[in-house]
């Protein structure tokens, strides 16, 4: 049987091994609390520096928020480019694709915030990122004698592994319910074969940010500031370089490259307030008027650069 301690004023137990085991509240009846020995922490616990484990109560951070926001963004993004690969120029269903895409995806994180706990709310209780290792607590397992080992693995980081993995499953399961039937309705301008290539590519992205995550989850948390700014300033200068956008003129020719552009604008923005955390708010607000800052810079360059002639050569292969 598991011994019992009686954990008062004075903690006369010898402390926890390893980085996150604890020990789990038994009873408590007044100032008298009953705990287990050191082990695994309950989902939704972790411990704290007197090696208990406690409740996950705290609310998530502003960063926390826009962690979960990028990996939201990632499938809906990459729906939008494979509907827009697959559809062709003259399909009229992108438009219809796109705006389903939207919909799975808001209503796949609507529904994983209201199954998460607190269940029924639009809101999660969390608990506090320290380190880089509260993201992989299974490399931390202690073993004492380097024979018995000593299984403490809990999510540290609650709930911010795991509820990515809920929303992926939730946005495939929407997908397979409304995207087919959609595309089946509307999508007349392309070929049986090139129907469902869109859905048929979200069935191998859907594994791979899975995998992504499971694997890179913490690195992912800590760059992902990075990665925003530097993809949305790649993408944009490849954009802007394969539709030719040499000119102000260039750019108002078409509604959709206005749109793109504030798209990747807003991404801009996004990694900046990721990146300063917007801490000092005073200080921090005034480097959103750098978003304009990349276009401004291209447009007013590709006259020197010429990337129209560089496409032309690239196309002639020289």
């Amino acid at each position: 049987m598991q011994s019992l301690c009686i954990e008062q004023a004075i903690d006369i137990q010898p402390a926890c091994l390893g980085l996150y085991c604890g020990k789990t509240l038994i009873f408590k009846n007044g100032s008298t609390e009953i705990y287990g020995e050191c082990g695994v922490c309950p989902r939704g616990q972790r411990t704290n520096t007197q090696k208990y484990c406690q409740p996950c109560t705290e609310s998530p951070e502003l960063y926390d928020w826009l962690y979960l926001g990028f990996m939201a963004l990632l499938p809906l993004v990459l729906h939008w480019f494979f509907i827009e690969w697959y559809s062709g120029k003259k399909s009229s269903s992108a438009l219809f694709q796109h705006v389903t895409a939207l919909f799975e995806c808001s209503v796949a994180a609507i529904v994983t915030l209201l199954v998460s706990d607190p269940v029924g709310v639009l809101q999660i209780r969390s608990c506090r990122v320290l380190m880089l290792s509260d993201w992989y607590t299974m490399l931390y397992n202690p073993s004492p004698d380097y024979i018995t080992t000593i299984h403490c693995t809990h999510e540290a980081v609650y709930p911010l592994y795991t509820i990515v993995f809920i929303y992926y499953a939730f946005c495939l399961v929407l997908m397979m319910l409304l995207r087919p039937l959609l595309v089946k309705k509307i999508a007349c301008g392309l070929g049986k074969s090139d129907r469902f290539k869109s859905i048929y590519a979200a069935l191998y992205f859907f594994p791979i940010l899975t995998v992504i995550q499971a694997v890179g989850g913490g690195l992912l948390y800590y760059a992902f500031p990075y990665i925003v700014l530097v993809l949305s300033l790649v993408t944009l200068a490849v954009y802007m370089s394969a539709s030719e956008i040499e000119s102000f003129k260039d750019l108002f020719l078409r509604k959709k490259r206005l749109i793109i552009l504030l798209s990747h604008w807003l991404l801009h923005a996004y990694g900046i307030i990721s990146i300063s955390r917007v801490d000092k708010l005073e200080q921090d607000l005034p480097l959103l008027a750098l978003v304009p800052a990349p276009a401004l810079f291209y447009i007013l360059t590709a006259r020197y650069t010429e990337p129209s002639r560089i496409l032309s050569e690239g196309a002639n292969g020289h």
